[in-house]
C-alpha cells in the first residue's frame, strides 16, 4: 500500500474494487482521471479548494472537520462496508500516514493468500475467495 492511495477524505483506494478489478483499474483519487467512474472524478470533497492548498492534502486539517459531506460518505461506509475515513483520518493526523498503511495493510490482507481484499465487496483479489462473506450476503437480499 502506498501513501498516495489514501484520498483527502481518508478512504484507501487501495482496497477499492475500482482499483483492484483487472479492466479499467482506477488508479486512485489522487492520479490522473482516466478509468475512474464519473462520481470519482466529480467528487465534491476530492475537488474542495480547501485540500488544494491546506498542508497534508487531508481533509482533517479543515476548519470545517468533519464537515456534513464527510460525514455522510463516513455513515455509509461504516454501515455498509466496515470502513470509516474519519477513523483514518484522525489515525493519520494523530500517528502518521505510514502507521495508518501499516494497519490498513494488515486489516485488509487474506488470510488465504496474502492478497488485498476489497472493502466493497469482501472478495481477496489475490485468490478471489469471499473473505467478509460479503458475496452470500447479496445474494440474500437480492442486490
Amino acid at each position: 500500500m502506498k501513501t498516495g492511495m489514501i484520498a483527502p477524505c481518508g478512504m484507501n483506494c487501495g482496497i477499492c474494487k475500482g482499483h483492484l478489478r483487472e479492466k479499467k483499474k482506477c488508479p486512485g483519487c489522487r492520479e490522473i482521471d482516466t478509468n475512474k467512474s464519473v462520481s470519482c472524478i466529480r467528487c465534491i470533497i476530492k475537488n474542495c479548494e480547501v485540500i488544494k492548498v491546506n498542508k497534508s492534502g487531508f481533509c482533517y486539517e479543515c476548519r470545517k472537520y468533519p464537515c456534513s459531506r464527510l460525514k455522510q460518505l463516513d455513515k455509509r461506509y461504516r454501515t455498509k462496508y466496515s470502513m470509516s475515513m474519519i477513523e483514518n483520518l484522525d489515525y493519520i493526523r494523530d500517528y502518521g500516514i505510514e502507521k495508518l498503511l501499516e494497519k490498513e495493510q494488515e486489516k485488509w490482507r487474506c488470510p488465504e493468500c496474502g492478497g488485498v481484499v476489497s472493502c466493497h465487496d469482501g472478495i481477496c483479489y489475490g485468490c478471489g475467495q469471499d473473505i467478509l462473506g460479503r458475496k452470500e450476503l447479496s445474494r440474500k437480499v437480492g442486490n
